[in-house]
């Protein structure tokens, strides 16, 4: 069956090849012109279209390190179907190393967007139109924000079982169930009826290692899964622990926490988490584990104030599945991965 062209904002990318795509948002007051650059990688053979997004908070950076790396992988020679890449779906903020447009919103708000809306809302609707409207699945990369770091890990819907299976051919170690958000790339890309994952990875501003090559492993994972790729090596790695609860803890005293636990760490109920102390010396609070489960996120910095959340925590319904998965994601990991921790 002959592949036709892939068109994307007016430019034709032909069977076996790739194209970088410039796609226009607006003028600063510079007059200046700032684009949406997208890379389409359009294969020889029939296939589906996946889009693979990063950036969408400008800070968030390692997505965008892990796009790249997936671009010039030999893997994408054998690719059937299309990959659309946006590695900074928010050119303003990464420009300034912000989280937020010049406009202060959110983007990660803002879809699906309006041609005639807000900075924001031009920027979601020029993504929605063009890239998520040709798509039939896609994968959006973030890391934490506020000074706060994720252990690698799949937000997703988990009423659809094609999203389950997708979240669980990533391969990361654990999967969240995560409810829409109002505004969100995620929200609006699943009003079209197409499946999307959130890849939670790391810190904003900062490469992570663990982050970047679990990311990376993920994508060719499941583009394998959908048939974009060919069958690699069999996978021994043991199936993403599904939690059925998150809660961060959070500070019930302002001063300095000193952690005693690690990212991707399995703690029973009553473990000791880390201790809040005031500068002075004067008071001490222990935090402790309410409930068995494993550490996916923390505060990356050691000065709270009260109601700051400390400790991001997932119940695991199984603690011995559990438990050995951590174990084996720790051992595919070198000093050097964890050296890229702060």
């Amino acid at each position: 069956m002959k592949v036709a062209d892939f068109k994307l904002g007016g430019e034709a990318i032909k069977p076996g090849s790739r194209k970088t795509v410039e796609l226009p948002v607006a003028r600063l007051y510079t007059h200046s012109e700032i684009t949406l650059p997208v890379q389409v990688v359009h294969g020889r053979r029939a296939g589906p279209v996946l889009f693979v997004s990063a950036a969408v908070h400008g800070d968030e950076i390692n997505g965008v390190e892990i796009i790249r790396q997936l671009l010039k992988s030999k893997v994408l020679a054998n690719l059937r179907g299309t990959l659309i890449a946006v590695p900074v779906v928010n050119p303003f903020g990464f420009i300034q190393r912000a989280r937020y447009l010049p406009d202060r919103r959110d983007l990660n708000r803002s879809f699906p967007g309006t041609a005639k809306g807000s900075l924001a809302g031009r920027l979601a609707h020029t993504f929605m139109e063009e890239v998520a409207q040709q798509s039939d699945f896609g994968i959006d990369l973030h890391t934490g924000s506020n000074f706060r770091s994720n252990m690698p890990q799949i937000r997703a819907s988990l009423e659809d079982q094609q999203t389950v299976d997708l979240a669980l051919a990533f391969g990361a170690p654990i999967v969240v169930p995560s409810e829409m958000r109002e505004g969100s790339l995620r929200e609006a890309v699943a009003s079209l009826g197409k499946p999307v994952l959130v890849y939670e990875a790391g810190e904003a501003l900062y490469f992570n290692k663990v982050a970047i090559r679990t990311g990376i492993r993920g994508l060719i994972r499941v583009m394998r899964h959908v048939g974009m790729l060919p069958p690699g090596r069999a996978d021994k790695t043991p199936e993403p622990v599904v939690t059925d609860r998150t809660s961060w803890l959070r500070a019930n005293m302002s001063g300095i926490f000193t952690r005693e636990v690690k990212l991707g760490g399995f703690v029973k109920k009553g473990d000791l988490l880390g201790v809040l102390r005031d500068p002075l010396g004067d008071e001490q609070e222990k935090v402790v584990a309410p409930f068995t489960g494993i550490i996916i996120g923390q505060l990356a910095i050691p000065l709270v104030h009260e109601g700051d959340a400390l400790i991001h925590l997932a119940r695991v319904p199984d603690p011995s599945e559990a438990e050995e998965a951590m174990d084996h994601f720790a051992s595919t990991l070198t000093d050097e991965d964890f050296g890229m921790e702060r």
